[in-house]
């Protein structure tokens, strides 16, 4: 997650204060982490939130991160994680698996258009896509 943060070019929050933030995360039920590996290492993490959903009366995911390192893009990793990301999902009961994801990350964008994802845009500031895909 901290290589996410790095690719994103932020320096914040702060190491320590990611890994506190990583470290709560794991201990709560409604959180997942989903990892993925190329050759003999890790090189890809998912990050999935779950919440209740009043409109479908069942669970929603949410696919807040997807990461995967630049030596092992290009090998359908990403398409993997979220592919993986929507078995959890339905296991969970989930009726849909939503993200948002920015204009800016092209490759990002036509994965999960590929994947069946459709997208609305919140104009608020013009820079976030909403995605969802039903379960």
């Amino acid at each position: 997650m901290i290589a996410f943060r790095n690719w994103w070019r932020r320096d914040w929050p702060d190491d320590d204060t990611f890994a506190l933030g990583i470290e709560r995360l794991l201990a709560d039920e409604n959180t997942d982490f989903l990892l993925g590996a190329v050759d003999e290492g890790a090189a890809g993490v998912c990050q999935l939130r779950y919440r209740y959903s009043l409109w479908w009366d069942a669970p929603d995911c949410l696919l807040e991160d997807l990461y995967v390192e630049d030596a092992a893009r290009g090998r359908g990793l990403g398409a993997e994680l979220v592919r993986a990301a929507a078995g959890r999902a339905r296991e969970r009961g989930c009726r849909r698996l939503e993200l948002d994801v920015n204009d800016a990350n092209a490759p990002a964008l036509a994965l999960y258009e590929r994947l069946g994802f459709s997208s609305y845009v919140e104009e608020l500031d013009g820079h976030n896509r909403f995605m969802r895909l039903h379960l």
